[in-house]
Parts: structure tokens; sequence; C-alpha cells
């Protein structure tokens, strides 16, 4: 045998490596597999287990709501001075004719922080010593579609996971009896983007967010068929499960049948539990009130944090709440009247989030629960246009503001600042993906090793890496 070249060996070596490393990584999937939703260990001290995801479909204004901005008053009716260094859609819109709108609406200091916050929101600024502000976030595009997807899934192209199915795959699920992602939307409708907004994308179909329906059975097809009784149905699962294993065990490592088998087994304890947990007839009446269940303006939205408060309990890892239906009355979307538009949306959700964070304090929850304030964009401090009575706001992709309350989130803290027209950062941007990061660290996740391999690269939910938020981290 002729020796071989160092140019061979190494090349063999590396070879055999990246041969071992990727068997290993596959090796882990499949393990992972055999139960995908069994709860893991982090990769980080956190005190949050679960996390609220409250979704706001449209475009809050950030003025009207938690960026208090003096000066827009004081220019109503005029166009905004010249701007230096302003660029892309910004820069467009500033090159046609528009006018200043100021708030429509008392901002006032609260709590000891003494931060500013909206009438609109009586309720939450009670609460606003336990909430972290972070402002001048940017995504990728001002267009509802996309920008709904980069805040909700990290890319603003559809087939990416979504953030909750990121962190179950990343914790799985303390709940045996129901999903670790659940996603209940508006009962009046699908936001933009409808059922991609929760999707698994490439991860493990495992993970995609399970939708629980406003009425009926809060899963579709979860109740047995008519006339089949539960042995009956547990005998059928059973021989099911045994072919499966048969043909799993000439195949090992199919995730996908592996995942399939332990989602046919979480249905069938999901028809005993899921039903009862989304009855809330049973919460005393006190408590119904504080989420405003009898009142028509927050019912809805009342039921849907009540649930996310059950669900927290009953182990559910990650609950994606939606306010707000396509583009429309019932979104965020004010590009006419944003003062009546701005009350109607606020007044159907301040009550019920405010009750479902005391709801969760009073409980001993708040503390190990990441309550996530989230839309798709900001708006302008201006309208295009000659200003009209009852005017508008445009979309503004430079200026989101979210809050964050809940587990180490460091209450009355403050991330990011922008300038006096809420225009855009007065410092560099804040990267949707820096936001993502900073949940899933909040979580006990870094982002860097929550990694899966898709079409010959790792992949990950903040794309390029994303820098935790410190300064709102306890």
């Amino acid at each position: 045998m002729s020796p071989s070249s160092r140019r061979t060996i190494l090349s063999h070596a590396y070879n055999g490596i990246g041969g071992l490393a990727l068997s290993s990584l596959l090796a882990s999937e499949a393990r992972a597999a055999g139960n995908p939703l069994s709860a893991k260990s982090p990769h980080i001290t956190r005190k949050a287990r679960n996390c609220i995801f409250l979704f706001m479909q449209g475009g809050v204004s950030q003025v009207d709501s938690f960026d208090y901005k003096p000066a827009l008053n004081k220019l109503h009716g005029e166009p905004l001075p010249r701007i230096p260094s302003i660029s892309g859609e910004l820069q467009g819109r500033l090159t046609f004719p528009h006018a200043v709108v100021g708030s429509a609406f008392k901002f006032e200091r609260h709590g000891g922080s003494g931060r500013y916050m909206s009438e609109l929101f009586p309720n939450l600024a009670r609460h606003v010593d336990d909430m972290a502000f972070i402002h001048g976030i940017r995504t990728d595009n001002q267009n509802h579609g996309p920008s709904t997807l980069h805040v909700t899934t990290g890319s603003q192209f559809p087939g990416s996971p979504s953030v909750g199915s990121w962190v179950n795959y990343g914790l799985g699920s303390e709940s045996e009896n129901m999903p670790g992602y659940v996603v209940i939307q508006d009962p009046r409708g699908a936001p933009v983007n409808g059922a991609a907004v929760w999707a698994n994308g490439y991860l493990p179909a495992t993970h995609q967010g399970a939708l629980l329906r406003p009425t009926g059975s809060p899963i579709l097809d979860l109740n047995r068929p008519s006339g089949m009784s539960e042995a009956q149905q547990r005998a059928e699962l059973d021989a099911l499960k045994w072919f499966n294993q048969q043909h799993l065990e000439t195949r090992p490592g199919a995730l996908e049948l592996e995942a399939r088998i332990s989602a046919y087994e979480l249905a069938f304890r999901m028809q005993s539990t899921a039903p009862a947990l989304v009855d809330i007839s049973d919460e005393p009446r006190q408590i119904q009130e504080m989420y405003g269940l009898h009142q028509k303006e927050t019912a809805g939205f009342g039921r849907q944090c009540l649930l996310a408060r059950r669900f927290v309990e009953a182990g559910v890892r990650f609950s994606l709440l939606i306010h707000g239906v396509q583009i429309g009355p019932d979104s965020w979307d004010d590009h006419g009247n944003v003062e009546q538009g701005m009350r109607k949306h606020s007044k159907e959700v301040d009550q019920p989030i405010a009750a479902l964070l005391s709801d969760l304090k009073q409980r001993g929850l708040l503390e190990e629960t990441l309550v996530v304030w989230a839309s798709e964009m900001g708006r302008t401090p201006f309208v295009n246009g000659q200003l009209k009575s009852n005017p508008g706001r445009e979309h503004n992709s430079y200026s989101l503001s979210m809050w964050m309350a809940g587990g180490d989130v460091k209450g009355s803290a403050t991330a990011g600042e922008t300038d006096e027209f809420s225009l855009r950062s007065i410092h560099e941007p804040i990267p949707i993906r820096n936001v993502h990061a900073t949940i899933l660290n909040l979580l006990g996740l870094d982002d860097d090793k929550l990694r899966y391999l898709h079409a010959g690269r790792l992949r990950q939910l903040t794309d390029i890496g994303g820098e935790v938020l410190d300064e709102i981290i306890a």
C-alpha cells in the first residue's frame, strides 16, 4: 500500500470529523423526537418557564400609547423640520406633502418610575413599574404581511418557524396533556398571513402552534367519533401504535413517524383535558369581571387572557394571543381617524391585559411567566397629504415599541430611545433579532445554541445572531 499523502490524511480526517458531528446531531434529534415535547434543560438559569406573547395586529401607534412626544402637539398641522440623514421609506414619505399629527390623548406619569403613559391605558398604567419598554425597534419591511412575519418568525419571508415554535423546540412542554404551544386568535377572525404566524416552518411538525377555536370543540377533530367509547378508542390507538412501532424498528431515526406517534398519544390525552381547561365558567365571578368578560368591548380579549393564565397553570410553555383581524376596522391599522381607532382598540385590551398581570402576580406566577406585548410596526408622527379632520398615521418600520414583564425582566427599565418625533431611534436602531434574542434569553435559551440543521445550514431564530438587551434584564 502506498503511503497516504498529508493532503489525503487531512481530507479524510476532515470528513470523518464532519461525519461524527453530523451523526451526533442527528442522533440527538432522533432522541428528542422520541418524545419531542418532553421538558428540556435551559441553557441559562432564568426564572421564566412560560411565555405569553400578546400580538397586536395592524401597527400600534407608539406616540398615542407608550412613547410620549410633546413636540408633536406643538407642531400639529405643520410639516416636520428638515431631518438630516433620513433614508428609506421615511425619506420617501417626507418628500411628499405631509402634516404633523399631535396626539389627541393626555399623557401622565405613573408608578415609582414616573413613566409617561397614555390615558388610553389606565389599567396597564398601574403595572408600569413591572414593565420594561423597548423603543426604536426596526423591522425590515413597512408592509403588514412581511413585517408581521418578521416579528413573529424572525424572517419577513414565509417558511420560517415562529418564536413559539423555537421556544417549544428548545424547552419542550411541562404538560403531558396539552400542546407546548397554543394559539388563541381574535374571535372575529385571523391575522395577516394566517397560520404562517404560528407555523413550525422547517422545525418538526410537533412544534407548530395548536390553534384553539373560540366556540365548540377547542381543537378541530379533537372529540372522538360518535358511538365510540374511550376503551374502544384506546384499543384502536394501541393497535395503531403497535404497527407504527414495528415500522419504526426497521427505520431508526424516522423523526416524523416518532413525532406522529407522540402526537396521537397527546391528542388522546387532550380529549379529557382540553375541554375542561377552556371552559372558564368555573372561574369565580370576580375573576371574570376583572378580565371584563361581562362587557361587550372586553369580552373577546378578556377570554383570551384568562385562558392564557389557565394554560400557564396547566404547564403550556408558550401562548400566542392575537388581537386584530387582517387590515381593517378591527385591526390597529389606523390610517384615518387614529383617535377613534386607538380608543376602540385600547378599550378592548387594556383591562384584560392588566387583569392578566394582576392575576399572574397574585397567584405567584408572574415571576415564572414572561409576558410580551408586540405589534408589527410603529406609526409615523405625521400623515401624508393635507391635514384633515380625524387624521390618521402612516406605517413606520423604524419606531416599533414593545414591552415585557415577568420573570427576570427589570421593571421600569428602558432599552432604546427615539428622537423627539418618534420617527426613528436616536442611536443605532434595535433590530427585531435583538428583541428575539432577549426573549429567548429571558426563557433560559441562548440564541446561538438554539439551532436546527436545515438545507445544509444550521438555522436559528435570530438568523445571523442577535444581541441581548441587557438593560432590561434584572
